[in-house]
Parts: structure tokens; sequence; C-alpha cells
């Protein structure tokens, strides 16, 4: 069995050890004793030195730790070496996830239903349909509040069989792990964590989801909080100066310029529609019927919203087929006057199907697409009215 240190003293970031067994030729490591964290509990594993080789997973095995290393290991005795900047990140968020936890129960009885401690974000999911904004400012005052008490928070070993007051039931039996906050929280955890709220620092809420019927809340803490605060204020700051107004103006600024934004998009839409519309109508007038006074014209091109709308526009005086057919992707579209004696719906389905695509459409306008532009000249001999 591996002697967690951790779970004594989270603060132990130097230690020997002896080699106990190793595997994977030299890279899957057991010690009698480890101050390496292995990923459990949401909350990722411990990285460092071992031995000269560098830490790049640690594995909980339940009585066994495994520490994966980069070069293999072989001697007996053996220095480890916690990456500290990384442990402590971790107790920050951890503990500021039990803080965060604690005060949603206090403030909204609101119960936390799983977490995950990742890279850049932590987040939790709660038991709620929704929070406001009311809510969560009052919820991140609330952890600011005890963060500045610098409140104790102590590790015991404790019966699960006794009463504990813990905020979340435990289904472990025997001796548990239990951190407590005091005043406010007591959870069974196996997780590192710091000695006092104090070190939590900013408890920042960065945003929330709707997940599962439930609230998934995405936050930081101490110095991830700060760099995020930092990189907002830069952030804004550089939208500030491109729009050269105030930051405390700019939310009002750009949704105003938005609103602009929306307004010429439909007035360039309308007249984007006007354009197309001409051009089909003058494209009717310049086509020459067949023998059997169908008018027809082939355009390459992609297919788009405006290309529809020049389709249709050519068909509507009437005795017209228009067909566009884009290579990339592999498109087609047919559009079919009522008085051409084509459904352009059927039309295209056959002849896509024949190519092994897929696509349909109304009587007037259809539009299909095949696996290769290859396929297209077979599919154009089927539109091909004349067939």
């Amino acid at each position: 069995m591996t002697e967690r240190l951790y779970y004594r003293d989270c603060y132990v970031r130097d230690f020997d050890a002896r080699i106990v067994d190793t595997a994977d030729d030299g890279r899957r490591v057991y010690l009698d004793r480890t101050a390496f964290y292995p990923t459990s509990g949401g909350q990722p594993f411990d990285a460092g030195i071992l031995g000269g080789a560098k830490v790049i997973d640690v594995i909980d095995e339940q009585a066994r730790i495994a520490h994966i290393v980069e070069t293999p290991l072989s001697a007996a005795q053996v220095q480890g070496h916690v990456d500290w900047e990384r442990r402590f990140d971790h107790m920050q968020q951890h503990t500021g996830q039990h803080l965060l936890s604690a005060v949603l129960e206090e403030l909204f009885a609101i119960p936390t239903l799983s977490f995950h401690m990742g890279a850049e974000v932590s987040t939790i999911e709660v038991g709620a349909a929704a929070l406001d904004t009311g809510q969560i400012e009052r919820v991140e005052q609330r952890c600011a509040e005890i963060v500045s008490e610098a409140r104790p928070v102590v590790i015991r070993f404790d019966q699960a069989s006794e009463d504990l007051g813990l905020r979340k039931a435990s289904e472990r039996s025997g001796t548990l792990r239990v951190v407590s906050i005091a005043g406010i929280d007591r959870s069974a955890c196996g997780g590192t964590h710091v000695r006092s709220t104090a070190e939590v620092g900013l408890v920042l809420i960065r945003k929330l989801d709707k997940i599962r019927g439930n609230v998934r809340l995405e936050f930081v803490c101490g110095f991830r909080a700060l760099g995020h605060a930092r990189e907002d204020f830069r952030t804004l700051l550089e939208i500030s100066r491109h729009l050269s107004t105030p930051i405390e103006r700019t939310p009002d600024l750009v949704a105003a310029q938005m609103e602009r934004i929306r307004l010429l998009e439909k007035a360039n839409q309308r007249l984007a529609t006007d354009v197309a519309q001409r051009e089909g109508r003058e494209l009717w007038a310049a086509t020459e019927p067949g023998a059997d006074g169908i008018r027809r014209v082939t355009q390459p091109g992609p297919i788009d919203d405006m290309v529809r709308v020049r389709a249709q526009s050519f068909v509507a005086p009437g005795n017209a087929v228009f067909v566009a057919v884009s290579e990339n992707p592999p498109t087609v579209l047919l559009a079919a006057s009522a008085d051409s004696g084509i459904h352009a719906g059927e039309r295209v389905q056959a002849a896509v199907r024949a190519a092994g695509g897929r696509g349909g459409g109304n009587h007037a306008l259809a539009q299909g697409s095949v696996p290769s532009s290859a396929d297209l000249n077979r599919v154009l001999a089927l539109l091909n009215p004349a067939n």
C-alpha cells in the first residue's frame, strides 16, 4: 500500500521514497510513499520530477499509486519533487469549489451534483433549473466575505459510522478523510486543499450553462481568477480603444453598432434580392426560346440564396428552365416554370439518386448534391429538359 503524504499535509512538495515495484520497462513506478496526487474526484494529477524523470501521469489503483514517468527508473531510492505552482493552483480551485458549493447550499439550498477541474477553468453541476444574475452576485459576495475572514480549513479523519454533519453524505465505510471550512462546510474528500480560506483568493463565476435540466457553473479561483480578470480588462481596454470610447460606455456603443449593422445587412439583403430579380428578368429577355418554346439557361458557380432568387425570377415569366451547377461542393439547382412540363423536385431527385446523391424540392424549385464533381455531367444530362 502506498502511503499518501498529501492526505495529512498538502504542502509537502519534496520527499524521499523507496521504489517497491515497476512495470512497463521502468516507466510505471510504485513507491512506498508519495506526495504526488493521482487523478481522482474531479481533480487532475500532480506533475513534477521523480528520481530525475518527468512525471507525466499519476494513477490511483486503490491500494497503490502508479507514477508514469517519461524515462525509466531503476534506482531503489528516489527523490520526488512536486510541481508546486500546479499543486497550489489545484489546492486553490478545490478548496474554492468546496466554498462555492457550501455558499450555494447556505444561501439557496442548491446542492452540488458533480465537480470537474480543468486546466483553465473548473465547473460544478448544481441541482437548480436556473440561476439569475442577482443570485450569482450574492454567491460571489458571500465567498469573498468568507475568504476575507481567513477561516481555517482543517483535515481530519473520522469514522463513517459517526454523525459527521457532512454537506453531502458519503457512501464510503470505515475511516473518512473530512475537509472542513470553519462554520460553513464539512465534506468527505481525498483532494489537496489550502489551510485557510484566505489562500483561496477571489472566487469568480465565469459562465452558466443549462445541462440535463440543471445548471453548470464555470468558475476560477485565486491566481486563475486574477489572470482571467487581467485578460478580461485587456480585452475591454482594446475594444474601448478601437471604438474610441470609455470602457463603461462600450456595451451601449457595441449594442448600438450591432443594431446598425443588423439594419444595414437587412437593407443590403433587400437590395441584393432586387438585383438578383432584375438579373433573372433580363436573362430571360436575352435568352432565345428553343424549338419547343422553352428558354433554357445553365449557370456555373456557387449556389446561394441570390442564385435561387435569380433562378425563380428567370422562370417567373413562363416557358423557362434554369439550371445552376457548383463543383465545390458538387451541387445542382433546377428551377422550372409551371408551363414547362417539368416537375423540378422529381427531376432533381431522380438525377442525383442515379449518381448516388441526395436531393429534392417542389414542382418549381429543387436542389441536390452528388458525391463528387465527376458525377455532375451525368446529372446535368438527366436534368436536360430535352431528355
